[in-house]
């Protein structure tokens, strides 16, 4: 029987001794059956193990240790016993077992004091977390109306800035026609006037050919000088 333990000092579970230590609760039992094979004692119910303070400190010190797992549990056995051996055998205080209630009233009276004080904080703590609750659920439903706020503007301008987009590409194709009308406009025109030109330039043509085939009939035929003068100047 272990003798070093408080009388009623709280035990805790391998899921609470798994968070106190920083471990996982199938370490906790591999730590303990390595703890047990090289000697030290867990206190029992059954075979269920029942774990208080010391025992958390010895699967921490097992946890950080850098030699191998059986010397050290070796070692902490070791320590266990020479303490063990200098001390007298008490009780722990096993939850939820009206067996082990003290009998003093006063010190029923400081458990009851103790209990109603556990029990008005959690109380008060579940009293905290269903209104942080309600706040987050407020908190939720505002971010949720604010994404569809927000979808909703994001859609409705997407939409806008399409339309705008479909606007001005119609006026640029009615710009660009516009631009290709008055382009052959003046491609037409330029086409006539180049047409002008070219008759103009003929004609022109023509008539030099011909005053030049008249100077040359009248050099190559003289008269009078009159005659031969006004001739230059007939048709």
């Amino acid at each position: 029987m272990r003798n070093d333990i408080q009388p009623y000092e709280r035990s805790f579970s391998s899921k609470e001794v798994a968070e106190e230590a920083g471990i996982a609760t199938p370490t906790v039992r591999k730590y303990g059956q390595i703890l047990e094979r090289n000697g030290y004692v867990f206190l029992k119910e059954g075979d269920r193990r029942i774990f208080v303070q010391s025992d958390i400190e010895a699967l921490i010190a097992l946890r950080d240790t850098d030699k191998p797992l059986d010397e050290t549990s070796k070692e902490i056995a070791r320590q266990q016993k020479e303490k063990l051996d200098g001390l007298s055998e008490t009780e722990i205080s096993v939850p939820d077992t009206y067996d082990n209630l003290p009998q003093d009233p006063n010190h029923l009276k400081e458990i009851l004091s103790y209990l109603a004080n556990e029990l008005a904080a959690a109380r008060e703590m579940n009293v905290q977390v269903i209104s942080d609750m309600a706040d987050l659920k407020t908190t939720v439903s505002r971010l949720k109306q604010d994404h569809h706020d927000l979808s909703s503007n994001i859609s409705n301008s997407a939409q806008k800035t399409q339309a705008r987009i479909e606007k001005l590409s119609e006026q640029e194709k009615i710009h660009y026609q516009a631009l290709l009308e008055l382009e052959k406009e003046k491609s037409d025109y330029l086409q006539r006037e180049l047409e002008n030109l070219k008759e103009e330039m003929k004609k022109e043509w023509l008539s030099q050919n011909d005053f030049n085939k008249r100077l040359e009939k009248s050099i190559q035929k003289p008269k009078d000088k009159w005659d031969w003068i006004f001739s230059l100047f007939r048709k």
